[in-house]
């Protein structure tokens, strides 16, 4: 049996961590580093985001967890993301992801993933 995408990525640990490198970056990123930038006003506000991220990832890749959060259309109305910061948000991903250790067919899984939500995410 093929072990699902959450156990490839480490399970909520693996998630964990790549969700902490992910926000990382993305407060690196100066494509997209503006719309993160409120966030580390509240502390709260970005160990929530985390969290609401880590159970979205751990429900979407065969984990245990239950997203309890909004949609991706509802989470991202109203922000008008560009295809340039969609694909500023991809590549950290992806380096994320490298970054983590996680292999190429991992790698692979996640941009899939993350391209078939591009439209509940860009111009919303």
């Amino acid at each position: 049996m093929t072990p699902s995408l959450y156990d490839r990525l480490g399970a909520s640990s693996g998630i964990a961590k790549l969700v902490d490198k992910l926000v990382e970056l993305h407060l690196a990123n100066p494509v997209v580093k503006q719309r993160f930038l409120p966030y580390l006003e509240s502390p709260e506000r970005v160990a929530e985001i985390k969290r609401h991220s880590c159970a979205f990832l751990a429900m979407g890749t065969g984990g245990p967890a239950e997203y309890a959060g909004r949609s991706m259309p509802d989470t991202h109305r109203g922000m008008n993301i560009s295809d340039a910061e969609y694909m500023a948000v991809i590549d950290d991903i992806l380096a994320a992801a490298r970054a983590c250790g996680l292999g190429d067919d991992v790698q692979k899984d996640l941009l899939s993933i993350a391209w078939s939500l591009k439209g509940d995410i860009v111009r919303q």
